[in-house]
């Protein structure tokens, strides 16, 4: 029998959440960012389920485009980092890319090389985020070097990234925004600024183009939820059981260090997941599982291979009980990894693409 842990990734719920990226702001398109394999996902399954509703996909790095294509995927790619050395513009141009240009070595490498056909460029402004890009008085002067270079680049678009979208206090947000239009309007220039909470709760924000990206995971990324967010669907579902059951007396330890220790007679249930899987070590006593569809909470410090959960008030809970740590159980209860992470210290993102390859990826819908 294998090991019970597995990452199901539902494809139906990763369109449902592009279709509510998408309908927050019908006079723009979305592209969808599969960047860190897909938020964990699997890069061109992911791509393969949206294919048909996205426009665009976007990736980091040359190397998460050349997978794409060899996995079949057409569509137009757009690289959030450009290139990182010059001689990878000749595989940009093989591959029909589209790439960013964010500093002057770039733009330099762009200008002097030769292709075949024009590579479409999104020129990066740093609008305030402070780490890729040109300085908004900067970016007019690479503007118009661009686009006297007709031989080098095409389809030229200004894009940047938010700081604070998710915050509810605007100010910054604002004053971002109010930079990045007031450059759009002088070189009338198509723009692309919305990330995730900026499409969901920005509308000021959207743009020729918006960039969704956990959110179409099912992860929330406001501060403070709001109605679309709250429709947002979880697509992975990370997914074991109970393999072993203890029964504590009162002040008996579990685990490493003896961090947690029974306040009363407990029944304590052995999960096959742990640090080795990707699971966060600094998961808090308390932290939330689905057992069986009932909430029940973490008891001791996660091991690599296993953690422990409290499982005295389940009676019924036993060796095989399934357990989520976080997504959707079988009877429908959901677990918000988002609330998981707030558990950890962390955030969604540092989960979802935390799941190593060990773990097996199940992928059910968008056939």
């Amino acid at each position: 029998m294998a090991r019970p842990l597995r990452a199901d990734i539902d494809l139906d719920a990763l369109r449902h959440n592009y279709c509510l990226a998408r309908d927050q702001a019908p006079e723009s398109r979305a592209v969808a960012v599969l960047k860190a394999d897909a938020y964990g996902h699997g890069l061109v399954a992911c791509a393969r389920a949206l294919e048909d509703l996205a426009p665009a996909f976007a990736v980091a790095c040359l190397e998460e485009a050349e997978t794409l294509r060899e996995g079949g995927i057409a569509a137009p790619i757009m690289l959030l980092e450009g290139i990182f050395e010059a001689a990878e513009l000749e595989r940009v141009e093989a591959l029909g890319l589209w790439m960013a240009v964010h500093s002057d070595w770039q733009l330099e490498a762009l200008l002097t090389y030769r292709p075949a056909r024009p590579v479409p460029v999104w020129i990066k402004v740093d609008s305030g985020m402070h780490r890729l890009g040109f300085a908004p008085e900067r970016a007019e002067a690479v503007w118009h070097r661009l686009a006297a270079a007709p031989a080098q680049a095409c389809d030229l678009h200004l894009m940047s990234h938010f700081a604070t979208a998710d915050a509810e206090d605007d100010a910054y947000f604002a004053r971002q925004t109010a930079r990045m239009k007031a450059l759009a309007e002088r070189l009338g220039a198509p723009l692309c600024l919305a990330n995730s909470p900026a499409t969901l709760a920005r509308p000021e924000s959207h743009g020729a183009w918006n960039r969704p990206g956990v959110m179409l995971y099912g992860s929330d990324p406001l501060e403070a939820a709001n109605p679309v967010s709250r429709r947002l669907a979880p697509v992975m579902t990370l997914r074991s059981e109970v393999i072993a059951v203890r029964e504590l007396a009162v002040g008996e330890p579990v685990g490493y260090g003896g961090r947690w220790t029974a306040a009363r007679p407990s029944r304590i249930g052995v999960v096959a997941c742990g640090y080795g899987d990707g699971y966060d070590r600094h998961a808090a006593d308390g932290t939330p599982v689905l057992v069986e569809g009932r909430r029940a909470c973490l008891a001791g410090k996660v091991s690599m291979d296993m953690l422990t959960v409290d499982l005295t008030d389940l009676p019924d809970a036993d060796i095989g009980s399934e357990v989520v740590l976080w997504g959707r159980a079988a009877n429908g209860e959901a677990l918000s990894v988002d609330e998981v992470a707030r558990h950890c210290d962390t955030i969604s993102y540092t989960l979802l693409t935390g799941v190593l390859p060990r773990v097996p990826r199940r992928y059910h819908g968008a056939d």
